[in-house]
């Protein structure tokens, strides 16, 4: 069974866009891949969304121990090889170098390679020579996919 390893950007939209008491049958769905672990995350995803005010923030905080997992030692490694590639080493944004910003997409990536069965879900969008999260899972076999892909795929249907 496909795990799939949440970016920041499907999560803010899961909440800007679909209201849990607008969408309860969604959300129990999600909640219940949560509880199997079938949703995943990284622990600096956790850091790029606690400071959000809102619901986001307070479901991140509730479930930082089951979903916003700390990188293993496998992943670290992973992530070195990932800045192994010139080219990817612009995942790190001048602003994050200086000011010592979170910087997620990597670990991201990581966490999805080293499940074995991890799909990355990202907003981002593949883009030619690009430095995006898909790019990136192409270079390196990893499975991506959009939110709405991921619905597709999980063959949800509200």
């Amino acid at each position: 069974m496909t795990v799939y390893v949440f970016d920041s950007g499907p999560l803010i939209d899961l909440f800007r866009h679909y209201y849990r008491d607008r969408f309860p049958s969604l959300w129990e769905a999600f909640d219940a891949m949560v509880t199997e672990g079938r949703i995943t995350s990284t622990r600096e995803v956790f850091n790029e969304l606690e400071s959000h005010d809102d619901d986001l923030a307070a479901w991140c905080k509730e479930n930082r121990q089951q979903v916003f997992i700390t990188p293993s030692a496998e992943e670290l490694e992973f992530v070195k090889e990932i800045f192994e590639v010139r080219h990817f080493q612009a995942m790190i944004r001048r602003r994050e170098r200086l000011q010592g910003g979170s910087v997620a997409d990597p670990f991201v990536v990581a966490r999805a390679k080293c499940l074995g069965d991890g799909c990355v879900v990202t907003t981002e969008k593949h883009s030619p020579n690009a430095v995006k999260i898909p790019n990136v899972c192409e270079y390196l076999g990893v499975d991506c996919t959009s939110l709405e892909e991921f619905m597709e795929r999980e063959k949800w249907r509200f």
